[in-house]
């Protein structure tokens, strides 16, 4: 049987049906627009104020006295950088969240270094501290990026599920209908071997069609994917070389169900089927103490080992792939993905 006979979903028609990946708004750590945000954040300051002041006197009236002072010099600054955070929140969420954190942290000791300087203009201290006020800023501003993160984060936990079932729901038909036209096709064209391959179909739809939960093994979805790639077999024969390198210790570590199949048919779609003469793929997981490795590396075309032209095609899959990561593991999660050595290589470590 060639494998022109055989129904794929790979063609164009599945490239014009395929679901594009949703733009949605990147998250506001500069969320500082409410009065009470604004409210907290001063009352916060206002708190390290009154406690660093109680390190430089003995009797009440002049702690009162200390606090005030301190209060003129940090509070112009607090209410500045809560302005510019609010002003510039959708500006900011543009950055990386590490940058964002940065800005934060910068903004703040520019208003330690505002401090310091009002104090010196009013003759309250003989030797300025800079260095000591822009740090102090800095520290302050970045406990208040993480509370405003903490805050967004408290707000959206219904939010977070639902756009894990949302990633979830869009793979898995992809996923089934992919494997379904296979299965059709090689029944029409070889009722004879047809038998094998639906027997693995079955296994395939009950395994996808059950309700996981958040997580599954990396052993589940290792088993998953090679009961697809059984399928796949079937369709490219020789074409298709898979080894598996597999750690049983790491066989137990959790990641998001339904992950690791459309990163193999993506290597499948992009480094096998191009190529006249096929392609081979490596599956590989290693333990690394408290974190697992998990390694997808496929052969490139000819044409496209000397071009990164190729790892536009895997955009669909690896977005969705890295977001349902980053959801469950949030940034204990590495993920890395484009050509090496002339063959495509995703790489994804996450905690045991």
């Amino acid at each position: 049987m060639k494998d022109s006979q055989i129904l794929s979903t790979f063609g164009p028609t599945a490239a014009q049906t395929a679901p594009r990946p949703s733009t949605r708004p990147a998250p506001l750590v500069f969320d500082a627009c409410h009065v009470g945000v604004v409210l907290r954040a001063v009352l916060f300051v206002e708190t390290v104020m009154g406690v660093a002041a109680l390190y430089a006197v003995d009797t009440f009236m002049a702690w009162v006295g200390l606090t005030g002072v301190l209060t003129c010099a940090a509070l112009p600054g607090t209410l500045a950088w809560l302005v510019v955070a609010c002003l510039l929140k959708h500006t900011l969420a543009r950055l990386p969240v590490l940058t964002q954190y940065a800005v934060g942290s910068l903004l703040g000791a520019v208003t330690g270094l505002y401090g310091c300087g009002l104090l010196a203009l009013t003759g309250f201290t003989e030797h300025s501290p800079w260095l000591a006020s822009a740090c102090t800023g800095a520290l302050l501003a970045g406990l208040l990026v993480a509370s405003l993160v903490w805050r967004a984060r408290a707000r959206t936990p219904a939010a977070t599920t639902a756009r894990l079932a949302e990633l979830q729901s869009r793979i898995r038909p992809h996923f089934l209908f992919n494997t379904l036209n296979s299965a059709i096709a090689l029944v029409r064209a070889e009722p004879a071997r047809a038998e094998t391959l639906l027997e693995d179909l079955s296994d395939l739809f009950r395994a996808a069609l059950i309700e996981h939960g958040e997580t599954a093994t990396l052993d589940e979805e290792v088993a998953l994917a090679q009961r697809y790639l059984a399928i796949e077999q079937v369709r490219f024969g020789e074409r298709l070389r898979v080894h598996w390198e597999l750690d049983p210790e790491a066989g137990q570590a959790r990641l998001p169900p339904l992950l690791l199949q459309p990163l193999v048919e993506n290597a499948i779609k992009h480094g096998v089927e191009p190529s006249a003469v096929g392609g081979e793929l490596i599956v590989r997981t290693r333990n690394q103490g408290t974190r697992v490795r998990l390694d997808i590396i496929n052969s490139l075309p000819p044409e496209a080992q000397k071009t990164t032209a190729q790892t536009a095609g895997h955009g669909i899959a690896l977005a969705n792939v890295s977001d349902r990561l980053r959801l469950l593991h949030d940034v204990e999660i590495e993920f890395s993905a484009g050509v090496r050595d002339d063959r495509y290589h995703v790489r994804i470590t996450f905690p045991t």
